[in-house]
């Protein structure tokens, strides 16, 4: 299969990289940087330090949209924004691992998974997309009688707070309480705001050092306490998580689909 990569010299690029050289089934046709990037030009495998690939990293997103058979992309929200029109107009199956996008841009996702089919979650981790079934099926059973809160820890370059997992984490606990996000958000908490209020969740965000990812989540009743956790050791993780859902979304119909999906654990 002809996969094109989106975001080929980030850190999440450069570990799927690494994924897919060692792949038989999956054909790395090109790679994609925005324009200026100072990576365009150079050769994918020098980058990972396998040696020349043959695949240099490219500006030109038509071009490489066009000879893609899946895209996949771990680029900035713009640049995934702009390969988004050339997948819905070519109507090239595509894999999103961005994060990052307000509302509007939400939106514009959804429409274009209209025509073609998506897969889109903000961590591609086989062990943390079980993760967010596990903590479906606890928020549900344990109920708003149990205080729930999320912490998360990234590294100090990461550019969006809260995480797009953590924010996905807290989709889930209100859902599974069946409950609405803006009565129960409470991702900043400073000064005298009073007592806590039922079925509220909190999320507290750290960057520091090269902290690859880790996830917690706190739920806190009478008399007991329950944490769940997810630490990413490695981004290859993330990158074999991403190369199952290229695969997985290749032959599907129009739809914006997610890991739970992919992984069979609707």
């Amino acid at each position: 299969m002809k996969l094109v990569l989106a975001g080929a010299a980030g850190k999440m690029g450069m570990a799927i990289l690494d994924s897919l050289y060692q792949e038989d089934d999956l054909t790395l046709v090109a790679a994609l940087e925005k324009k200026g990037h100072p990576s365009v030009g150079k050769d994918v495998g020098l980058l990972i330090g396998v040696g020349k690939w043959g695949v240099p990293i490219t500006d030109r997103a038509i071009q490489a949209v066009q000879v893609a058979e899946v895209v996949v992309d771990f680029s900035l929200v713009q640049n995934t924004l702009v390969i988004l029109q050339h997948v819905q107009k070519l109507k090239r199956p595509m894999v999103i691992g961005t994060t990052g996008f307000t509302h509007e841009e939400e939106l514009k996702i959804k429409k274009a998974a209209k025509q073609v089919p998506i897969v889109r979650s903000p961590n591609m981790s086989v062990g943390v997309n079980l993760l967010f079934k596990l903590l479906s099926d606890a928020a549900r059973v344990l109920g708003k009688e149990y205080d729930a809160d999320i912490l998360e820890i990234h590294h100090r370059q990461k550019r969006d707070a809260p995480s797009g997992t953590a924010l996905r984490i807290k989709e889930i606990l209100a859902f599974s309480r069946g409950m609405s996000l803006p009565t129960v958000d409470r991702s900043v908490r400073q000064g005298m705001r009073g007592l806590r209020e039922a079925g509220e969740i909190g999320i507290q965000s750290l960057r520091a050092g090269d902290v690859i990812g880790e996830h917690t989540v706190i739920f806190a009743g009478p008399g007991e306490r329950i944490e769940m956790t997810h630490r990413a050791h490695s981004r290859n993780n993330f990158a074999r998580g991403a190369l199952i859902a290229a695969r997985w979304v290749a032959d599907k119909p129009p739809g914006l689909y997610d890991m739970l999906d992919v992984l069979g654990l609707r």
